[in-house]
């Protein structure tokens, strides 16, 4: 990592607070409050990400929005970028006719939608949330896209929870995260 780089994501660690056993014992809850609080370290995050995004990708027609923290990214990146965000919504929240996908939680089933005319075949998308852990969301959330006929260039998140492997479910979709922990 440059020393710019690790400088700017050493400023992000230190904006994310851990919460031990919470929701549940045994697990620690990375609070990203602090980051959105800082305005500084927000902005860091929409440069890294926009930096990255335009170096990998010379082409990208839509950022997508993952329910609900995607959706304080996405927009901010989006209109860094010059292009349109799009929502992917719980079920239930999206007017009109919808595309939707079941998917599995550690504590049951749930499902995401998609406006039906929110994207055309073949338009380049860039999904974004604040967190990749099992996946599960990331996945459902190509899997929509899929149904589109979309293009998912990459799936890129602000933190992603390394040991639960969820990158690995992900494939052959690029993953990109600002910060890894185990």
């Amino acid at each position: 990592m440059s020393g710019e780089l690790g400088a700017r994501r050493r400023l992000l660690e230190e904006r994310v607070r851990p919460f031990p056993d919470f929701p549940a014992p045994g697990v620690l809850f990375r609070d990203i409050t602090p980051l959105l609080k800082d305005p500084i370290a927000f902005r860091t995050v929409i440069d890294i990400l926009e930096a990255h995004l335009k170096t990998h990708y010379p082409q990208i027609d839509f950022i997508a929005g993952l329910d609900s923290r995607g959706f304080l990214f996405g927009p901010v990146l989006a209109q860094r970028l010059g292009i349109g965000c799009v929502l992917i919504r719980k079920k239930g929240k999206l007017p009109g006719p919808t595309e939707s996908v079941s998917y599995t939680l550690e504590y049951g089933q749930a499902e995401l939608e998609i406006q039906s005319d929110a994207l055309e075949p073949g338009e380049k998308v860039v999904l974004v949330d604040d967190l990749l852990a099992t996946g599960g969301t990331m996945c459902a959330a190509c899997e929509l896209m899929k149904k589109l006929k979309a293009e998912v260039l990459e799936c890129a998140v602000v933190i992603e929870l390394k040991s639960l492997k969820g990158a690995e479910k992900l494939k052959p979709f690029p993953v990109y995260s600002l910060l890894q922990y185990d």
